[in-house]
């Protein structure tokens, strides 16, 4: 049994939903677990929904319901087909929804997002069906258990596998693909969990973990695993084979092509994970595996804009003390910001932080207990298997506010 995982951009419209079917489709008679995050921009679409004033959420639901029957009159002709029921009923959800809650939670924020894969799954499923392959609809929501937390929740591994298989494995007897969304799951009391932004390759790894997976493959809009952003470099080389160790370094570190949690549930069973392109899906790509001969020094560059550095001292020009982390480690998590970069002296703690909405939250928290300085407008470089020469030309003649190296890899946080 293999597992495939389809991100927004290869189905956001309906010559790439066609593409996924064709995919698949080369696969035939073959048993397969198919994660889909949703098309497009529809996450952003509905985050933007949650923000807005009452008096827009008919403009901005129709807005997304329109894009989505767009990708539906193009792949079915029968205008009477069982989809535009099932998507219907979803739309008259997520106007429910917005009209009888307060959007501004993070309950909300679970709730309210998922059914952007809730619908690209239904359409994926049905376009499987259509082209004959024996496929079923499955709630992920109800296989991943979390902990009680709405967002980046942490995943509750035995209550997960256990359910994971007693549900998908009996499915296999009368159909060849499970269609299951990504991002989505429940904390233990039945409410909607998420995993994270881009959380679809974490849940993908997931159901490859709890169902002994073959292996995974991830289809993506590049040809694998880069050593750099093509955005922001030239000449870019393509990672043949790479090992899980190094995969998770550059994930750890902002690389976008994989989520970072996604490599350790394949570790912890040794399934590959292949990175492919949905373009050229004949090629090799990517082969991540326990063991990779390609663990060489050929350089990886990854650039993280529009970061904050906050520097924290305490008010009494005390020392910066175990107490004090632990305080401000609780209010980061408290505020879901993960630290890119941290540095401390005797009396000062830094942190490199996304230039989020919830930093101002934090500093406002933060400021009762510590003295805060900040700036915004930086730049993160990493560079793993660096030099000095690579280092001088990337930062060039900007200001270095903090630096750290190890024996394999930079970080610079330069303006």
């Amino acid at each position: 049994m293999k597992v495939f995982k389809f991100g927004g951009a290869s189905v956001k419209s309906a010559k790439a939903v066609r593409n996924v079917g064709d995919i698949i489709s080369d696969y035939n008679g073959q048993k397969m677990v198919v994660v889909v995050s949703a098309m497009g921009k529809t996450t952003n679409a509905l985050e933007k929904i949650l923000k807005a004033d009452s008096k827009d959420f008919d403009i901005l639901i129709t807005a997304v319901e329109n894009f989505h029957n767009s990708i539906i009159n193009k792949l079915f002709l029968d205008l009477e087909s069982k989809i535009y029921n099932r998507v219907g009923t979803v739309y008259k959800q997520m106007r429910l929804f917005v009209n009888s809650n307060n959007l501004d939670t993070n309950k909300a924020y679970a709730e309210f997002v998922g059914f952007g894969e809730v619908l690209s799954t239904i359409i994926i499923n049905q376009f499987l069906l259509k082209l004959g392959i024996a496929s079923i609809w499955q709630d992920a929501g109800e296989l991943i258990i979390t902990e009680d937390k709405y967002i980046d929740a942490r995943v509750l591994w035995d209550e997960s596998s256990k359910k994971i298989s007693s549900k998908i494995n009996p499915l296999f007897d009368n159909n060849d693909i499970v269609i299951l969304q990504g991002f989505i799951a429940k904390t233990v009391s039945g409410e909607c969990s998420t995993l994270g932004r881009e959380g679809s390759d974490y849940s993908a790894a997931i159901f490859a973990n709890a169902l002994d997976a073959q292996y995974l493959t991830i289809w993506k809009d590049v040809p694998g695993l880069l050593n750099a952003d093509p955005k922001y470099f030239d000449n870019t080389y393509k990672l043949d084979f790479i090992s899980y160790r190094e995969t998770i370094e550059l994930a750890y570190y902002g690389a976008s092509i994989i989520h970072p949690k996604t490599i350790q549930p394949l570790k912890k069973k040794s399934i590959p994970l292949y990175i492919k392109s949905f373009l050229e899906p004949n090629e090799k790509g990517t082969t991540v595996q326990k063991d990779a001969f390609a663990d060489s020094m050929v350089p990886s560059y990854i650039i993280k804009k529009n970061q904050v550095i906050v520097s924290l001292s305490a008010r009494d020009f005390s020392f910066i003390t175990e107490d004090s982390l632990s305080i401000i480690f609780r209010e980061l998590n408290n505020n879901n910001l993960r630290v890119n970069l941290m540095q401390n002296s005797a009396i000062s703690f830094s942190l490199c932080l996304d230039n989020k909405v919830q930093v101002k939250d934090f500093i406002n928290d933060i400021q009762q207990l510590f003295k805060v300085r900040y700036n915004d407008d930086m730049e993160l470089i990493t560079i793993q298997n660096y030099n000095q020469e690579l280092i001088d030309e990337l930062v060039g003649s900007r200001e270095v506010f903090l630096e750290q190296k190890s024996r394999t890899t930079v970080q610079l946080l330069v303006r």
